[in-house]
């Protein structure tokens, strides 16, 4: 087990709060949280770079449901196209050979709803990782349930679901 965990822009009173009974999180956001929780640190950050952290640093790393809000203007941050894929680009630098990226975002039809999110197909969060490899995929279907070892392929004909995806960066 990892003695920390990085997470980026993932709910503090879900998967953090479940977290930090195992173990210290450090979270980022563009937002400012004011936390007096043990266990958890903050920093205010744009993600897009990452730059506070050393290229293959980080050896557990999170983002739920985070990256389909990017450029959007919503939080804040500046509208960007490109937001989503430069996060994308920095969680891939700063993950550590042999580390751990665990990473979710809604999965379907592929589109950009107007103030609130993207959707993403499957292939393109595969594409936007070439230098990851996939450990595993589930989803959660436009039903409901959800469905552990998924296949990218039916979930990109989904409306809405959400797409689970566990990465690791080979060891060079």
């Amino acid at each position: 087990m990892p003695e920390q965990h990085i997470d980026i822009g993932s709910r503090i009173d879900g998967f953090i709060t479940h977290l930090l009974v195992f173990m210290p999180v450090t979270v980022v956001d563009i937002r400012p949280i004011q936390s007096t929780v043990g266990g958890l640190t903050f920093i205010q950050d744009d993600a897009t770079e990452l730059a506070g952290f050393r290229t293959g640093s980080v050896n557990s790393l999170s983002s739920l449901h985070v990256a389909e809000h990017f450029g959007l203007g919503r939080y804040s941050d500046p509208v960007d196209p490109d937001a989503c894929f430069k996060f994308m680009r920095a969680l891939e630098r700063v993950l550590a050979p042999n580390g751990r990226l665990y990473f979710s975002v809604p999965c379907g039809r592929e589109r950009v709803e107007f103030n609130a999110h993207r959707v993403f197909a499957p292939q393109t969060i595969l594409d936007s990782f070439p230098g990851l490899q996939l450990v595993s995929f589930s989803a959660v279907g436009d039903d409901g349930n959800f469905y552990e070892d998924a296949d990218p392929v039916a979930v990109a004909k989904y409306e809405l679901g959400c797409g689970l995806f566990e990465f690791t960066k080979a060891n060079d």
